[in-house]
């Protein structure tokens, strides 16, 4: 099994990426107690070699001021 033998906060994403296809920081805290979620990204992108897009989600927050949330998309391969 090796790399993907112990189940952590990345492997939880990744698991989340896969069943779900995205996923955001607040989903990551709240399922997972993951807090940095772009270094989770950062980790499943560089040394699991997965391609992740970022796209960001623009919204009013409570104070009527604009702003932009991170919403991380698993790109699965055609193959």
């Amino acid at each position: 099994m090796g790399k993907w033998k112990k189940m952590n906060k990345t492997m939880s994403v990744l698991k989340h990426l896969e069943e779900y296809g995205s996923i955001t920081s607040w989903e990551a805290i709240k399922e997972y107690g993951a807090t940095r979620l772009s270094a989770i990204i950062y980790r499943l992108r560089n040394d699991y070699d997965l391609n992740i897009e970022t796209h960001l989600v623009s919204f009013i927050d409570r104070y009527g001021t604009p702003s932009d949330y991170a919403k991380y998309i698993l790109v699965k391969d055609e193959d």
